[in-house]
């Protein structure tokens, strides 16, 4: 058997055309070219595909991956950054006495899925599970940041944040906020990339502001931004 072909021909052109999308977006004609695959193949396959929503069409009707890839890719993901994430969130705690947390983004909300509180005195605890909105925080600027532009403008409507923010935070990789989640409390994170270099996580730290003072960035913006991209490079060798 050709070790390029699981023996089901179906699924091997199927995956076939998935592969060839990962380029960029293809005509029929250009799929069918690129694939080899006989063009009433091609089109039948990719339409199934368009119902499972794994392929998509653009706005001049060619095939693009749909977002149901991207779902699965964000899946997957965040099975591996879980896997690493409690390490990571500790030796950041432990490098800035903060307590250190992971968020993904679910809809106009974004859920903590881990994190490692600081030891004693006081601290921002934000357990496991935690549900908060993408309207106020750094770890909710970061998730919004680099989205598409039409996504962005509907995420700032009541946001405690403003597009010139976002553009800061985009040009330097990091956020930070001061009392905008929580009154007394600041934070600062930075951006986790997943496939295709979508942004998939923020990690950060949180603390109260006479701790952390009036530009908590200025103090842990470098061992924040190292955690992510830590993190990032794990996702990545890890594929």
């Amino acid at each position: 058997m050709d070790k390029k072909n699981s023996g089901v021909g179906v699924l091997d052109k199927a995956v076939k055309i998935l592969a060839t999308l990962e380029s960029g977006p293809h005509s029929l004609s250009e799929l069918v070219s690129a694939t080899g695959i006989a063009r009433p193949t091609a089109h039948r396959l990719a339409v199934a595909l368009e119902f499972h929503r794994l392929v998509s069409r653009d706005l001049m009707g060619r095939f693009v991956l749909g977002a149901r890839s991207s779902e699965l890719a964000a899946a997957a993901g965040e099975d591996r950054l879980l896997a690493i994430a409690a390490p990571a969130l500790g030796a950041l705690r432990d490098a800035t006495g903060e307590s250190a947390q992971l968020y993904r983004r679910q809809g106009d909300q974004r859920i903590c899925v881990a994190t490692a509180e600081r030891m004693s005195g006081l601290r921002d605890s934000v357990p496991v599970g935690t549900v908060l909105s993408m309207l106020a925080g750094s770890g909710a600027q970061i998730l919004l940041a680099w989205e598409e532009p039409d996504k962005l403008h509907r995420g700032l409507m009541g946001a405690k944040f403003n597009a010139a923010s976002l553009s800061a935070v985009r040009r330097r990789g990091w956020a930070q906020s001061i009392g905008e989640r929580e009154a007394g409390v600041a934070s600062v994170s930075a951006p986790v990339r997943g496939p295709n270099n979508k942004i998939i996580a923020a990690v950060g730290i949180s603390g109260p502001i006479e701790r952390l003072g009036r530009q908590p960035g200025r103090l842990h913006a470098a061992q924040v931004v190292a955690t992510a991209a830590r993190l990032t490079e794990y996702l990545a060798q890890s594929k």
